[in-house]
């Protein structure tokens, strides 16, 4: 249980430096960023995709026979979730830095927060499946806080102030949602961990599959599609040698 606690505390601690070097990265090397940033987004919905179909959804199947009807919960949510933050947004004046600025770090930061509930009952099911779920959100995470930065700045924040509220916001708040949830999850007998698997499996689809994968569409990068496939194949190969 203590090295399943670590390993846990671990991914999510390293996917808030990743986040972190991506808002270093669009400070202080601005062209680096913006230019291949997306082939990172294409990689990461590879993995994410792929190790949920592949070994995720079949593991919670194992531990829990309702697991598609969660797996079907937990896409929702996260579509419920980006619809509540969009709307929100076009709600407000385009001008505002809270229609800009503020609202998309808020929902941001409640989805690195919920990304800490994913590594805590990955990690507790098998070292093994956190670790492949591990791989496509750690990836994601540079772009987010690119993203997340940019976003601010956009809103009229000062770039220290931007700074410190996208560290917050997408890059503290993922270990922070590890250590919240882990006592609870690590306590739950196994039918209960595979729905909330599943649950997990249904999220990392709906990143990868409707949040990821449009990004690469509309970049149009030159060796996206490239990059989309070399995350499926190593996916696939972690898989495959499990």
């Amino acid at each position: 249980m203590g090295n399943t606690f670590w390993m846990a505390f671990g991914a999510s601690s390293l996917a808030a430096l990743v986040t972190a070097t991506g808002i270093y990265a669009i400070r202080h090397f601005e062209g680096w960023g913006r230019k291949y940033s997306i082939y990172f987004v294409c990689f990461a919905a590879g993995v994410l995709i792929s190790v949920s179909f592949l070994h995720i959804v079949p593991k919670s199947l194992e531990m829990n026979a309702s697991a598609p009807a969660y797996l079907l919960i937990g896409f929702l949510l996260l579509h419920l979730l980006n619809r509540f933050v969009t709307v929100f947004v076009c709600e407000r004046n385009p001008d505002s830095h809270y229609g800009i600025g503020l609202i998309p770090m808020f929902g941001i930061g409640l989805h690195s927060f919920i990304d800490g509930f994913v590594y805590s009952v990955t990690f507790t099911v098998s070292i093994f499946t956190g670790t492949v779920a591990a791989i496509g959100m750690v990836l994601h995470e540079f772009p987010e806080g690119i993203i997340t930065y940019l976003l601010l700045l956009r809103g009229g924040f000062r770039e220290k102030t931007a700074l410190v509220l996208a560290l917050l916001a997408a890059s503290l708040s993922t270990p922070l949602g590890m250590l919240v949830s882990y006592p609870f999850i690590s306590a739950i007998d196994p039918p209960l961990l595979g729905s909330m698997l599943s649950l997990s499996a249904g999220a990392l689809i709906y990143v990868g599959a409707t949040h990821l994968l449009p990004q690469a569409e509309k970049e149009k990068a030159k060796y996206s599609f490239l990059a989309l496939g070399a995350g499926i194949l190593v996916a696939v190969a972690i898989v495959l040698s499990h």
